[in-house]
Order: structure tokens, then sequence, then C-alpha cells
């Protein structure tokens, strides 16, 4: 399954999210421009990499063999991609899911949202694979909090999702519940599968995945609490932004 759009409009610019999405671009663009040597070591540097936080040597600078500088790569790693497949990917889920978050908590406790989902979502991979080698990129884990929190704010939301049935294609709508737990089934498969090996699902860190969508139901609701109904977009005025609308045979 693929989503190509929700039919949930949102009353306000989601400007965090474009943000967002334009700041994961630039990153891979700076990556990009170092060609394959260049990126592959930026990825060594700003990756997250289990092993180098674990390790003993962590408090130490770097200029004495240490890895003190990695403390910060479960920040820096939620902006870096592998290749432009990841990153594509990434941001059409961030694109099609984040608006009606951002919108239903506000633009800084969505930020704030985004941000501790993808550091729990590095801890998650880190706990389960602490000796791992290989170095952790992608806004995935993020995203994955996003999708939480969307089918915890919107379980009845209509999403028009391609489904691909061997050979045959089906454009149909699908109830956020639907969609998202079907895609979450398949990460958490996807992540027992792991557990005999490295932990690192061949390069996929689906336990990051895991670990951002548990703490996205739980920060969802944390950082609602406060908040007016009012400021919900069910209880709104009508919107003032809204992603165009399938009706089954065209875009409108």
């Amino acid at each position: 399954m693929f989503p190509l759009r929700d039919l949930n409009p949102t009353r306000r610019t989601p400007v965090v999210t474009w943000a967002l999405i334009a700041l994961n671009v630039l990153v891979w663009l700076f990556q990009w421009a170092h060609g394959s040597d260049g990126l592959q070591a930026l990825v060594m540097r700003y990756g997250l990499i289990p092993d180098v936080l674990t390790g003993s040597d962590i408090w130490l600078p770097r200029s004495e063999g240490g890895a003190l500088g990695a403390l910060i790569t479960p920040l820096t790693s939620m902006f870096m991609h592998g290749g432009w497949l990841h990153l594509i990917g990434n941001m059409w889920f961030l694109y099609i899911f984040g608006d009606n978050v951002e919108d239903t908590l506000g633009r800084g406790r969505f930020l704030l949202f985004y941000l501790l989902g993808g550091l729990a979502a590095a801890a998650m991979q880190v706990a389960i694979g602490p000796h791992s080698t290989i170095p952790m990129v992608g806004a995935s884990g993020a995203i994955s909090a996003v999708m939480a929190g969307y089918v915890m704010l919107f379980p009845r939301a209509r999403v028009v999702t391609l489904v691909f049935i061997i050979i045959f294609i089906q454009l149909i709508e699908l109830p956020a519940f639907l969609f998202i737990f079907v895609w979450f089934g398949f990460q958490l498969l996807s992540a027992l599968g792991t557990l005999g090996s490295t932990g690192t699902g061949g390069g996929v860190a689906f336990f990051a995945h895991v670990g951002g969508f548990v703490a996205g139901i739980v920060l969802v609701r944390a950082l609602l609490m406060g908040r007016p109904r009012g400021a919900q977009p069910e209880s709104g005025p009508a919107p003032a932004f809204a992603k165009p609308r399938f009706d089954g045979r065209r875009w409108r």
C-alpha cells in the first residue's frame, strides 16, 4: 500500500511541516554535493552509530581519540538520508500526515513532538542493538511518531491509497486507522524478524520505526493536555488551507 493523499483539510498553512521537509531536502543536497566518498564520510560522522554511543570513550574529546561529538548524532541523523528514494519516501509521508497533526498541536508543540519522537526512535534502536556499527540516518523514526499522532487524532480520516495486488493496481480510500495500523504491523513484524541477527533489518532501522510510533502515541496525548478543544481542527472554523480532494475519478 502507498498513500497518495488524505482527505483531511487543515485550518492553517502547515509552516513547520513544510520547513522540516525543506530542511531535510537541503541537508540531503548538501550530502549529495560531496560525492559518494564525502557522503559516506558525513554519514559516518553525523549518523547515529549505536556502538559509538554506548562505547567507553563517548565522553572523550575527538582530539583525544574519543567520541564526545557523537552525542549530537541522535539529532543530526534525523535530518540525513541515504539516497533520493529514502528522502522522497520519508518526505511524502511527512507531507501527507504532518500538516493535520501540526494543525491540532500548534506549531511549537508539533516541532517538539517531531523532535522528541525522533529521539525516542533513536533510543529504541540503540537499546535493541547497542553494539551495531551500522550508522542510522533518516527521518523515519520521527515520521513514525507523526503517523501515530495522526491515527490517534483522526482515526476515521480517509487516506487515498494505491494498493498493489499481484499485477493489479487499485486506487481506494481507507480509514486512517486501517492504513496506519497495517503499516505499523509490517514494521513490527519486520523488527521482530531482526532479533536473531543484529537488529538492523538489513540496513532498515525497523525498531526505530516501532519506537517512534509508540512514542508518538504517548506524546500526542501529553502535548494536547491543557489545550482548549477549540484548538483542534474538528471544532474550528472552515479550513483556510485544504489539500486537493479525490472524488473517485479526479482531484478537485
